[in-house]
C-alpha cells in the first residue's frame, strides 16, 4: 500500500499529530511521513520520537525480500555443481590447447555460478530455464557414459554433478505457489 504524501502534507499539524502518536492505526509509511511534515513545519520532537522515527527509517531501508528456503539449497547444489566443474577443469587441463578454449571453459563456469546466484534471489520463473537446459544436458549422457570408459573420475564427477543438478531442480519444483518473493521480511 501506498501513501500519497502530498494529501499528508495537506492536513492541518492538529491532525498530523494523530499519525504520530504511538499507538494509532496508521500505516508505518504515514507515521513517517507525518513525522517529516511536523519536523519541517518546525514542531519540537522529544528524544523518544526521534528515536523511534530514525529507527523506523533505518528498519525501511534495510528490508530484505524473504526467499524460500528450497531457492537457497538449490543454489547451493548449484554452486558445487559449478566448483565440481572447476575440478573437471583442473583434472583435465590438458584439454585446453589455447586460448579460445580457456575462453570457452571460463565462459561455462561463470554461466554456472550466475545460474546458482539468480537461483539463490529467488526468481520463480528461473526454475523453468533450468528445467530447460538440464533437458538439453540431458543429450550429453553418451558422453558421460564414455568419459566413466575413458577417464572414470571425470565419469564420476559429471554424474555428481548431474545428480546435483537434478536435486536442485527438485526443491524449485516443491516451493509452494503461493510463496511470494516480492515481499518484505
Amino acid at each position: 500500500m501506498s501513501v500519497n504524501k502530498r494529501l499528508l502534507e495537506e492536513k492541518s499539524s492538529q491532525e498530523l499529530e494523530e499519525y504520530i502518536k504511538s499507538e494509532n492505526k496508521f500505516v508505518p509509511e504515514a507515521n513517517q511521513y507525518a513525522y517529516e511534515i511536523l519536523k519541517s513545519r518546525g514542531r519540537i520532537f522529544t528524544d523518544e520520537e526521534n528515536e523511534r522515527f530514525s529507527t523506523t527509517v533505518i528498519n525501511k531501508n534495510n528490508t530484505d525480500t524473504a526467499v524460500h528456503s528450497n531457492y537457497k539449497k538449490a543454489a547451493e547444489f548449484l554452486y558445487i555443481s559449478a566448483f565440481l566443474g572447476i575440478g573437471n577443469l583442473i583434472w583435465k587441463y590438458d584439454t585446453l590447447h589455447n586460448g579460445f578454449e580457456i575462453f570457452i571453459a571460463i565462459i561455462v563456469l561463470a554461466f554456472g555460478f550466475t545460474l546458482a546466484y539468480f537461483t539463490s534471489k529467488g526468481i520463480e520463473w528461473f526454475k523453468y530455464l533450468l528445467l530447460v537446459l538440464f533437458g538439453l544436458g540431458i543429450l550429453g549422457i553418451p558422453f558421460i557414459i564414455s568419459n566413466i570408459k575413458i577417464d572414470p573420475v571425470i565419469g564420476i564427477i559429471n554424474i555428481v554433478q548431474m545428480i546435483l543438478q537434478i536435486w536442485g531442480l527438485v526443491l524449485l519444483f516443491k516451493i509452494p505457489k503461493a510463496v511470494d518473493n516480492s515481499q518484505p521480511v
